[in-house]
């Protein structure tokens, strides 16, 4: 009889972990925001493939394939047109689909279009562009096929585990290129954003997000426009807002308000992840990696950086890019075939780093490593989650115990 009870315990004790271990991971949801995606002449004739005849992407994501796919949600400023051939670089993008093709195996969830390269192929560039991404099974917002969509696609909803994020993104222009009829893109407009981002909390979202293209190239630092609408996206309830276009990095901000304890986070600009440019600053960028926790409120969790740096190099008579995670010990000196490259990088890390040192408020540098989330649970949780059935044979044998000490 002893041993039978002591059996019977240990399938309890079992079953009850089961129930414990399936409420250990919290409510939570993470992203990873990147920067733009730049296909310029180079990076074009690179991908091609001459055994194949055709282009392939794939390497230049390989590095990062294990970051981006970690998480729930990867969002990404694809600052190029998918238009079709001809394909050409600066200063009017055109790139391969098999770009798009190959941020999608890479993880890739979310491509945001409005930027100043959006109308580069007019019309037909910006139709076609929402066409392959559809067809690719890739979300996106920005740039619209006509009014219609635009008006029932603009706010684009990420939706897992219980909690809802709104995102939204504009550009300050388009290079002097206007949008024309039936299409449409996203412009700063604050008449326009207020009407957008009052008919998105009307939506039940947990939060809203704005990815916005803006800024002056090559600047380390934000300029009074990008803060002035920084602080009306602020003003109008906005939780978190993503820049891109200046093509280097420039400072995150965390802010948490005393009196409601509201969340407010800037990243003004994320830098480059692929592209041809080759100068210190230019070639490389910042993935921001944070989670939204619910636990009552929903609530930001792990607001970190990682550094990433643009390796071109030759092989086989021909040029490669790869989008290296610079920060893992794995890209070290031994990793260059040419030490050159690893000085550049080490001088991109030192600038980065220090900007960052600097000017960031509450962002972090995080490991270059995929993260698990998991969160302890109060034992009240746990009890409410066990069925009444287990609790109750728990309770029996805890008490034929008692009776057995008893006698």
């Amino acid at each position: 009889m002893v041993s039978v009870s002591i059996f019977y315990r240990k399938i309890l004790k079992f079953i009850l972990c089961l129930f414990i271990a399936q409420n250990t991971i919290a409510q939570e949801v993470s992203f990873l925001f990147l920067g733009d995606i730049m296909g310029h002449g180079p990076q074009i004739k690179a991908a091609w493939n001459d055994s194949l005849k055709r282009y392939n992407y794939d390497e230049v994501f390989h590095p990062v394939e294990q970051l981006i796919s970690s998480v729930d949600f990867a969002i990404a400023n694809l600052e190029v047109t998918l238009a079709g051939p001809p394909y050409k670089g600066y200063p009017q993008f055109s790139s391969p689909d098999d770009l798009a093709v190959a941020c999608k195996k890479s993880g890739i969830d979310v491509l945001v279009t409005a930027n100043n390269h959006s109308c580069d192929r007019g019309s037909n560039g910006i139709i076609r562009t929402v066409k392959v991404l559809d067809s690719l099974g890739i979300q996106h917002t920005g740039t619209f096929k006509n009014s219609q969509e635009r008006d029932s696609l603009n706010l684009l909803v990420l939706e897992k585990k219980g909690i809802k994020v709104g995102l939204l993104n504009y550009t300050y222009g388009t290079n002097g290129i206007k949008f024309s009829s039936p299409t449409y893109v996203n412009l700063l407009d604050s008449t326009l954003i207020k009407k957008d981002i009052d008919k998105a909390h009307k939506q039940n979202l947990d939060k809203l997000i704005v990815f916005v293209h803006w800024g002056v190239e090559y600047k380390d630092l934000p300029n009074s426009y990008q803060k002035k609408y920084n602080q009306f996206l602020k003003d109008q309830g906005v939780d978190m807002v993503i820049g891109a276009h200046p093509h280097v990095v420039q400072p995150m901000l965390y802010e948490k308000q005393k009196a409601n304890k509201k969340e407010f986070l800037t990243v003004y600009s994320l830098g480059n992840f692929v592209s041809n440019q080759r100068d210190i600053r230019k070639d490389g960028g910042a993935m921001f990696r944070c989670s939204y926790k619910k636990n009552k409120k929903v609530k930001l969790k792990d607001k970190e950086f990682i550094l990433t740096w643009v390796y071109k190099f030759s092989l086989s008579n021909k040029m490669h890019y790869q989008v290296l995670p610079c920060a893992h010990k794995k890209y070290d000196q031994s990793f260059f075939s040419n030490n050159e490259d690893y000085k550049k990088m080490q001088n991109y890390i030192t600038h980065a780093r220090a900007l960052f040192k600097q000017e960031n408020t509450g962002v972090s540098e995080g490991r270059p490593n995929p993260k698990i989330h998991m969160d302890k649970h109060e034992p009240v949780e746990i009890h409410a989650t066990v069925p009444p059935r287990i609790i109750s044979k728990i309770n029996f044998l805890k008490e034929a115990k008692a009776k057995k000490r008893k006698r």
